[in-house]
């Protein structure tokens, strides 16, 4: 009936006890069985005497000392370790009966990592807020920003506009003026245009001609001539 509750309050203890458990040695033969132990922190340890000779339990080392009483046959003595390390011990009445047990420190208690929460704005689409964005301060001066030509600094592709050519600075109409004019001096001249200026500079030439002779004085006539 005890073994059936005790099965029953299992679930009932926290976790750090439920896991801890139950090793049993044995002193038979002059010696410990196992002479070697590996137990969790908070186990139980209980040795039990089977030769006709008494036997005890004393340590040699470990971080708690721990001393049983004399165990004559048939005899059981439990201790449970909480402390975790490396114990030696030996039986006071037979020094050669050595053994060993090592407490292992108990597993700590695994903590689920905390989930990610997403902070949304309070309009109704569900969208979460842009994070602001951390600008990182340079070590040279600040760069001076020269004013644009256009009226708007954005780019129109930022924006989400269609480009738009901006107006040519006047440097920049001047040097194109002056490759038409380069270019036009560089055309060759039209035949027609050219007889045109040609036969209009032998009309003003005759024009001057008979201008500087009507204008020019006459010479007086002689009665010769008269006659």
């Amino acid at each position: 009936m005890s073994a059936v509750l005790t099965l029953l309050a299992l679930p009932l203890l926290p976790a750090g006890q439920a896991s801890a458990a139950s090793y049993s040695v044995t002193m038979k033969g002059y010696a410990f069985s196992p002479a070697s132990l590996s137990v969790p922190a908070g186990s139980t340890v209980t040795w039990t005497n089977q030769d006709t000779a008494p036997h005890d339990v004393k340590t040699t080392s470990g971080p708690v000392s721990v001393h049983s009483p004399m165990l004559d046959k048939g005899q059981s003595w439990s201790f449970t370790f909480t402390t975790a390390g490396s114990y030696g011990y030996v039986c006071t009445v037979h020094p050669n009966m050595t053994a060993g047990i090592t407490v292992r420190a108990a597993a700590p208690a695994t903590t689920a990592a905390p989930t990610a929460h997403e902070h949304h704005t309070g309009s109704s689409s569900g969208h979460r807020a842009p994070a602001p964005s951390r600008t990182t301060p340079s070590s040279g001066p600040p760069a001076t920003r020269m004013p644009s030509s256009s009226p708007s600094s954005a780019s129109p592709a930022a924006a989400g506009q269609s480009p738009q050519a901006s107006p040519p600075s006047p440097a920049a109409q001047v040097a194109q003026q002056q490759t038409q004019t380069t270019a036009s001096a560089t055309r060759p001249l039209d035949p027609l245009l050219v007889l045109t200026g040609i036969v209009a500079g032998v009309a003003v030439l005759c024009l001057l001609l008979v201008g500087s002779r009507a204008s020019a004085p006459q010479a007086p006539r002689t009665p010769r001539e008269e006659a």
